[in-house]
């Protein structure tokens, strides 16, 4: 040192939280970054440093010269170990200094010094003295401590005051101005007098916390051993990565700093955290929290950057993997632009419509793919309880969160296309209504804070794409309906159940039953027939089932060797392998006796016909329904006899009616029918048997009247078209109105048939029975007006 020079500039290292005083050594951890600074510092200048305290801690290490104490200490970096996760310096401290001058070097500081050693005011009587204080003070605190017998030992071979109060320094409860300020005392003997009251006062605390520690009672003694012991297990099972144990304590706060969680989530995690760790052995808690925990840190809580979405790819794997549909596929494409360009909102809410095996579930599936997002389903059929949408209360036993969070889970990212399957069959009970629960979710305007009672922090659904599935919309309720866009599917076609079955179907069944194409192949005329013979339904699933069930049948034969490959599955053979046809369609006759009428009607699984029959016999003027027909129907007939008796009053001279009983009958009277569809068809009935003219057996109709004699629009049109072609129907009545929905039916179809287009009964009567009649007055003038109201 005496060759230094005292003006020299030494670098400026500011070691954290610590005072380091003259005449001593010591070891310190310091963290890598700090460290690895530390010493590319020093190396420079022999490994000499000024060490400076700084007044408030600053995390990003940039100080400016008020900052600094003026007083530190002159060090010597001796060696540096790197260690795993920090660096250990032994650092020689040589002498008290005071900053003359701070000088800027690039980011940190280089300093002039001049050294300012102890004042030595103490006598030789007066060292002896406070050092035997010392000792003695330090070995009576010693001996709350086990194994400190040698730290004694070694303060005992100190013969120096200034010496003994370096060591013990660092093991004293001071905080950082404190430090400072016993570091800046030159005077030994204030230091040393100081340093005896900080050992009274360090004395006094350890004694009064042993004696509170004795208040505690036996069994909690034993409790803490316990813990302490459970604590130690945990330690080695993790040292011996024992997961059968299920002991590997998870890092919880490291799992909640990676998973992106908003504040406020984080906040409320970080206290379950800190409650499991206080939790003691055998508590009935902690499994709970670990849990909470576990699905805290499980759930995709960033935000996600918006995909770029290509409109031709998805029309293409639309169109790939869906045949027919095209006003559906042409929606969901434009519902894909509008995402596309308006890429500040991701989450969508779509509501698919239609029969079963329509392939809404599929077209779900299918825009994941198209989006390049997680597809997640959940099948609400049947639920009851509104705890499956938002989840139990964690005070409950067996708590889970709800169907949405778990769906959410299981995705792992925060804008999957998320499918709400039959969201018609969910029904209301003393558990509450899942459907209100529902309203939360696919509210646009509230999703993005959802509530489950078991995560109790909001969670964000508004990037989420919603694709809801129903077969009927009225059996959703209105305010959830409404929250939704809905996109209606209707029934297939023969021509499109046709094309799905060659081209998908039988590529499925044959992979599911171990086959291929060179074992089995099955005929188009044969498939033809089980789509029109073995088959009802307005989807594609029991052409499935039948396709399986004939692949069932050769997959026995072909195993048993009994037939030559391919096993070609031709119309004929569709008996022996599938028994009786199941399904009849109704068929037209020849010709219609007076009375009886053409109708179409729709149902779930597509359209069909339906002959409405008419009969007058003596009685006393009593209209008599039989056929199953609900409310609706039967006032369409009283209607229709209304009117006929106020149009036809010309006819009615030989029809008495108070003198004989209608009785209108729809046959398949096992089948409930209802619906403002028949009031055409009961009326031509009617007007049929008043005439006793007979209605063309290749003519049927649709469409509701009312009582001023308008023909109003009715819904359904594509199914009872299609059905009234499969009959071998050539002219369909329909209501003006219902001219645009033609659109919708096939060419092919509409190539084949003509249309009628009817405003009021007396066009009807016209088309039917070749009846002449002049409008009624006010029909002609408010014609126009009676038409819009029907339209709305």
């Amino acid at each position: 040192m005496k060759e230094m020079n005292l003006n020299k500039e030494l670098p400026v290292v500011v070691i954290p939280d610590t005072i380091l005083l003259p005449e001593n050594n010591m070891k310190l951890k310091i963290g890598k970054t700090t460290g690895s600074e530390i010493y590319s510092r020093v190396a420079k200048d022999d490994f000499y440093g000024i060490a400076l305290a700084v007044k408030e801690s600053n995390s990003n290490g940039l100080y400016i010269e008020s900052d600094f104490y003026q007083i530190g200490t002159l060090i010597k970096v001796k060696n540096i170990k790197e260690m795993r996760d920090f660096y250990q310096l032994s650092v020689e401290i040589i002498e008290r200094v005071k900053v003359k001058e701070l000088i800027p070097d690039e980011a940190d500081y280089k300093a002039t010094y001049e050294l300012i050693p102890d004042i030595n005011d103490l006598d030789t009587e007066n060292h002896a003295e406070i050092l035997k204080y010392v000792r003695g003070l330090v070995a009576e605190i010693s001996k709350n401590f086990k194994g400190s017998k040698g730290y004694v030992e070694q303060v005992n071979k100190f013969k120096d005051i200034a010496q003994v109060i370096a060591f013990v320094f660092p093991y004293v409860r001071l905080n950082l101005e404190e430090q400072q300020e016993f570091l800046e005392i030159r005077s030994l003997k204030k230091r040393s007098l100081k340093f005896l009251d900080i050992l009274i006062e360090q004395k006094e605390s350890i004694q009064f916390q042993m004696e509170m520690a004795a208040k505690f009672n036996d069994e909690m003694n034993k409790k803490h051993r316990e813990n302490m012991l459970k604590e130690q297990l945990k330690a080695i099972q993790e040292e011996l990565n024992d997961s059968e144990g299920g002991s590997g304590r998870k890092d919880y706060r490291e799992m909640i700093e990676e998973s992106q969680m908003p504040p406020e989530v984080r906040e409320v995690a970080l206290e379950e955290v800190n409650k499991l760790d206080r939790q003691g052995p055998h508590s009935s808690e902690e499994n709970v929290i670990r849990n909470y925990l576990d699905l805290l840190t499980s759930l995709p809580w960033g935000k996600t950057d918006a995909k770029d979405i290509d409109i031709e790819a998805a029309r293409e794997l639309l169109n790939e993997q869906h045949y027919g549909l095209d006003k559906v596929k042409d929606r969901i494409i434009q519902h894909l632009t509008v995402m596309k360009l308006k890429k500040n909102k991701q989450g969508s809410i779509l509501l698919l419509v239609g029969p079963p095996g329509t392939g809404k579930t599929s077209l779900g599936k299918s825009i994941a793919e198209a989006l390049g997002r997680k597809y997640v389903r959940i099948s609400l059929g049947g639920v009851k309880d509104e705890s499956e949408i938002r989840g139990h209360r964690r005070t409950y036993l067996g708590a889970l969160p709800g169907r949405i969070i778990q769906g959410m889970k299981r995705a792992g990212e925060v804008n999957p296309v998320f499918i709400l399957d039959e969201v018609d069959k969910i029904r209301e009970s003393y558990n509450g209504d899942p459907a209100s629960a529902l309203l939360e979710v696919l509210d646009p305007e509230q999703n993005d804070s959802f509530s489950d009672h078991y995560l109790e922090v909001p969670y964000d659904l508004s990037d989420v794409f919603f694709i809801a599935t129903a077969n009927s919309l009225r059996d959703i309720p209105g305010p959830l309906r409404d929250r939704m866009e809905i996109i209606e599917i209707g029934s297939y076609t023969s021509h499109e159940k046709f094309h799905i079955a060659k081209y998908h179907l039988i590529k499925e069944v044959l992979e599911d039953h171990g086959l291929d194409e060179t074992q089995l192949q099955i005929d188009d005329q044969a498939l033809e027939t089980i789509i029109e013979k073995y088959t009802r339904e307005a989807g594609v699933r029991g052409v499935k089932r039948q396709l399986s069930a004939v692949a069932r049948v050769a997959s026995e034969k072909i195993v048993l060797g009994k037939v030559e490959l391919p096993y070609v599955v031709k119309e004929d053979m569709l008996y022996d392998l599938l028994g009786h046809e199941i399904t009849r369609h109704d068929r037209i006759s020849e010709n219609n006796p007076p009375g009886v009428v053409t109708g179409l009607a729709w149902t779930p699984v597509g359209g069909d016909i339906l002959f409405i029959e008419g009969a007058f016999m003596p009685g006393t003027g009593k209209l008599m329904l039989t056929g199953q027909l609900g409310d609706v129907m039967k006032e369409s007939a009283k209607i229709s006899q209304s009117l006929i008796r106020s149009r036809l009053a010309f006819n009615l001279k030989q029809v008495e009616f108070d003198k004989k009983d209608l009785h209108i009958h729809v046959p398949s009277g096992s089948i409930p029918k209802d619906g403002p569809s028949a009031g055409v068809a009961l009326l031509t009935t009617i007007a049929s048997l008043v005439t006793g003219h007979e209605v063309d057996p290749e003519l049927a109709m649709t469409g509701e009247i009312s009582l001023r004699g308008a023909v109003l629009p009715v819904g359904g049109i594509k199914e009872k078209v299609l059905a009234a072609h499969r009959a071998g129907i050539k002219k369909v009545i329909l209501p003006q109105d219902n001219e645009k929905d033609l659109d919708d039916v096939p060419e092919d179809v509409k190539s084949e048939m003509e249309f009628l287009l009817v405003e009021t009964v007396e066009d009807v009567l016209k088309e039917t029975l070749g009846l002449d009649l002049p409008k009624p007055l006010f029909m002609e003038m408010g014609n126009n007006s009676l038409a819009g109201g029907a339209g709305a």
